[in-house]
């Protein structure tokens, strides 16, 4: 059985290698497309690979009629870009043919052959899983935006105030201050601008990018702002009142949930411990009879 599945699995890896330089071939035009998306992601010179992406690279020429044909590009980079994950559309597919191959692979060997429905169902479910781990990791990327975005439109408001446009007040902050989230997403948004896009569409992108109401409150903002000529300092004294203040409302509302969330723990893990240590010893005196002094025994006596 194992000389047969090894078969199998070497003639899938030869298939798949040839595949890939076959259609490595044909898609010089796409290679250059994806070598000027990956500007964005600012990877330096002294950036490797690790062996993961290297993998996935594998079947990355094949994934690219996957992701034409199956896949909505532009939403998907921006969660991957929106997770600051340094992959490509091609690469996160490579990532998914991976896991269902792994969970294919795991399934063969611990299921019989009849189960056919369960072996196809652990195969599905592994080419779904990057999907639920980028989805998480897009949720601790916002969380982590959002919670350094106040502070950030605070240190904005008082460069602007002190005479700077917003322009070089972002770029000070992101020279001078430490590194949180959000001044990574400027620090990106200037990049962007500096090799030629428009403020308004770097800030549009910031948004679309993180995908969060407080970002896109920021952006709409300071685009209101710059189209209407409304004064920068102004728009963003307004704008960090109006961040206090839902920062604060957040805080109170999880503040409020918090009894809520406790019930759980305590109905199913706390109050059972606390009903054994109470209840465990008069349980036990009660069925050897010294509970009630021995009346019981010596009735039976």
């Amino acid at each position: 059985m194992s000389v047969y599945l090894s078969q199998i699995f070497l003639f899938v890896g030869v298939f798949f290698l040839f595949m890939n330089f076959f259609i490595w071939l044909f898609q010089t035009a796409e290679l250059r497309k994806t070598i000027k998306r990956r500007l964005r992601y600012e990877v330096s010179a002294q950036d490797k690979k690790t062996i993961f992406v290297r993998i996935f690279d594998v079947f990355g020429p094949l994934n690219y009629f996957l992701v034409r044909r199956f896949a909505k590009r532009d939403r998907l980079e921006n969660k991957l870009f929106g997770a600051r994950l340094p992959l490509t559309v091609e690469q996160f597919f490579g990532a998914k043919v991976f896991m269902a191959l792994i969970a294919l692979f795991l399934a063969f060997g611990f299921l019989p052959k009849e189960e056919v429905l369960k072996i196809v169902g652990i195969g599905a479910a592994g080419f779904f899983l990057p999907d639920l781990w980028l989805d998480i990791k897009q949720k601790q990327r916002k969380a982590l935006v959002v919670r350094s975005l106040p502070d950030t439109v605070d240190l904005l408001s008082l460069c602007v105030d002190a005479g700077l446009d917003f322009i070089a007040a972002a770029r000070w902050i992101v020279d001078k201050s430490k590194q949180t989230a959000f001044i990574e997403e400027l620090s990106l948004m200037l990049h962007e601008i500096k090799i030629g896009k428009p403020r308004r569409e770097a800030l549009k992108d910031l948004s679309r990018r993180i995908n969060s109401p407080d970002v896109t409150a920021f952006a709409r903002t300071l685009i209101q702002a710059d189209r209407m000529g409304t004064p920068i300092a102004e728009a963003l004294a307004i704008l960090s009142e109006d961040t206090r203040e839902r920062f604060f409302r957040r805080a109170e509302r999880s503040a409020l949930q918090s009894p809520m969330k406790m019930l759980i723990p305590l109905i199913f893990f706390i109050l059972p411990v606390v009903g054994v240590i109470v209840g465990g010893p008069i349980a036990i005196q009660f069925m050897s009879g010294s509970l009630l002094g021995g009346v019981g025994t010596g009735g039976i006596k």
